[in-house]
């Protein structure tokens, strides 16, 4: 197969075949445009998404290619898009709305709860409700109150919504499209700091499908688990382990809820060891619902307690601190550490 790296890649170049080097926000950008030309029931909405191609220019050059009617500048008022999102998909469209940063997502967070989660399952399954909401979520991009949030575990608390976030652009390409073409509401968490980095893209095999779990790097000592922009820090806590002579096998969730477990459990059973990372508060978390099935399911293998890294349970704090808060490589090594001390 050609490899072929492009710096910009833009729905204007067309529909792609290959492989490609792409950013996470090039490769959202060009699964959005993928998903709209094969359906022309898929619609975007959100605020600046349009003219200005959003905050993070993810949707840029959409508007010019599909229109203002498939394009849709919203109001600044989160429950009034998914009020209307959920209107939409009643009449047979399938919406993908923008919340710009992850703090905002709380004006919506009634609609989201009460009302897009259970419309379905209301009406035993005779309701689907095809909605994505995209949210770019967490820290590192030295920001302010209420822009490096991440509260995925509220949504992934909830029946009836599916909760997935990519680590890479190759996934966040594949992981969109396949978020929309479901009939349940996909809650699709970006994690901003990773817009940027570039990466391949197969846009011809999928690889995964949207809600399986994988081991991005083998090992034998340690398990670690992580998803988003945490994935990124694992790798590079793995990096940081072989120099000295340890072994991390590190997976990438992709999907926290549902989560796929099988590929977490087997990797205990080799390694007999667990350390679960986050960039979210550490109670009642993501990483607390991994530790505790874990422990249940691999009890008999496990060397050591399962050990959770995590933000602190404080609010965000400002982005001069954030570095101190945000879990790093050091912060997974020392509880590697633990874990093997035991």
């Amino acid at each position: 197969m050609t490899v072929e790296t492009i710096a910009d890649a833009s729905p204007e170049a067309g529909e792609l075949r290959g492989v490609h080097t792409l950013s996470m926000a090039k490769a959202i950008n060009a699964g959005l445009a993928e998903a709209m030309r094969n359906d022309p029931k898929v619609l975007l909405m959100g605020e600046d998404i349009g003219a200005l191609g959003g905050v993070f220019r993810v949707t840029e050059g959409l508007l010019a290619e599909f229109g203002d009617r498939r394009v849709l500048d919203s109001p600044l008022a989160e429950s009034g898009i998914v009020g209307t999102a959920i209107g939409m998909a009643m009449r047979g469209y399938r919406p993908v709305l923008e919340i710009q940063f992850d703090g905002f997502i709380f004006p919506a967070f009634d609609q989201i709860t009460t009302q897009l989660a259970r419309m379905n399952l209301r009406h035993d399954g005779g309701m689907p409700m095809p909605v994505v909401i995209r949210v770019p979520y967490g820290g590192h991009i030295g920001s302010i109150e209420h822009h490096q949030e991440s509260p995925e575990a509220y949504f992934a608390h909830t029946p009836g919504l599916r909760v997935v976030s990519p680590s890479s652009p190759h996934d966040a390409y594949w992981m969109i499209q396949e978020a929309i073409a479901s009939n349940d509401p996909v809650l699709f968490f970006e994690p901003k700091s990773r817009y940027w980095p570039k990466g391949p893209v197969d846009h011809d095999h999928a690889g995964l499908p949207l809600h399986a779990s994988r081991v991005v790097r083998r090992g034998d000592d340690v398990t670690v688990v992580g998803h988003g922009a945490m994935v990124a820090t694992l790798l590079q806590a793995a990096d940081i382990a072989a120099g000295e002579g340890r072994s991390l096998e590190v997976v990438d969730l992709r999907s926290l809820s549902p989560i796929d477990f099988g590929p977490i459990v087997d990797s205990v059973q080799r390694t007999g060891r667990l350390v679960v990372a986050q960039e979210a508060y550490g109670f009642v978390s993501v990483g607390s619902e991994i530790a505790a099935t874990v422990a249940e399911r691999a009890f008999y293998s496990l060397e050591a307690p399962v050990l959770r890294v995590s933000s602190f349970d404080t609010p965000f704090p400002p982005a001069a601190l954030e570095t101190e808060y945000l879990p790093s490589a050091d912060r997974v090594l020392e509880a590697v550490d633990r874990s093997l001390a035991y």
